[in-house]
């Protein structure tokens, strides 16, 4: 294809050149040389033109998803991902529609961007597996109808596998209104979770409006249960979530001052997000850095 274009990355005359070459590769070597697949093996090379960038362990259908992405260092983050997480064709599809890179991305500065595109998400602390904003559009819920925050628990319960997926590595389900009795009162959390890598309770509170300073308090009241009653000797401190559709960070700093805890407040939202918009603001705080 490259002696065909002559060097060029497009051929003079156009795209009826691989609609040639489709018909001639049918015909002497059989099915598989559709123009659709040429234009993705020229693509394929265009982006791994050194044949050691590309890992045996990913599938072609993999590669077919990750070559869309015009940017290197997102490109190489799914790689990684992609072969730690064993994702599959539709996980990967999944988190590329979920702008999962750059939504970690704008969280970090610019050699924690190159790190992560290097080697992918590490979890070795509470903010390594805490994202600021979730995407929890495989729920399927009507944004102009009233929804409870039952109706949330419910469905990510009903969908728990891509949940989890979402979450990201290490976490195993627990249970739903989960019990904390305290001085004969009960109390009931969302969602708890154990993260088996940092090995640490994390406990998810759901609101549907904006998280308020009293749900603040309620968590850390959860926080200090499972510390003080439920951690066996080798576990670490619990980790709280509280997600809420948003978030006042004027409220939250006031409201976490002092407190030595790890507590986040986090969004979601329940619609994919617009992928472009967000690539172009970490490509924006790349130029930011580069001009200091």
């Amino acid at each position: 294809m490259e002696f065909e274009q002559e060097g060029e990355n497009k051929a003079k005359y156009g795209t009826s050149l691989l609609k040639k070459l489709s018909k001639d590769l049918t015909l002497r070597l059989g099915r598989g040389f559709s123009r659709s697949s040429l234009q993705n093996m020229r693509l394929f090379y265009q982006r791994f033109p050194i044949c050691q960038t590309v890992s045996g362990k990913l599938s072609w259908s993999h590669y077919i998803e990750i070559v869309s992405i015009d940017d290197e260092l997102e490109r190489q983050f799914y790689m990684v991902e992609s072969i730690k997480n064993h994702w599959s064709i539709r996980e990967l599809r999944r988190q590329i529609d979920s702008a999962l890179f750059p939504r970690l991305a704008l969280s970090k500065d610019k050699e924690g961007i190159l790190k992560l595109a290097q080697d992918g998400q590490i979890e070795e602390t509470a903010q390594d597996i805490v994202k600021s904003n979730y995407v929890l559009e495989f729920l399927g819920l009507p944004e102009q109808e009233k929804i409870l925050e039952r109706d949330i628990e419910t469905a990510l319960v009903n969908h728990l596998e891509q949940f989890l997926l979402e979450l990201g590595k290490g976490f195993a389900f627990i249970g739903r209104q989960v019990r904390l009795t305290v001085d004969n009162t009960d109390y009931y959390a969302d969602l708890v979770f154990y993260h088996v890598v940092l090995k640490r309770y994390v406990i998810i509170d759901l609101k549907v409006g904006k998280v308020k300073h009293s749900d603040v308090g309620q968590m850390n009241l959860y926080l200090g249960y499972y510390a003080l009653d439920m951690n066996n000797e080798d576990d670490n401190p619990p980790i709280g979530i509280i997600l809420g559709a948003g978030r006042d960070d004027t409220m939250v700093k006031y409201a976490t001052y002092g407190m030595d805890v790890d507590l986040f407040i986090s969004k979601y939202q329940l619609y994919l997000p617009d992928v472009e918009e967000l690539r172009n603001l970490v490509k924006s705080e790349f130029e930011e850095l580069d001009a200091e």
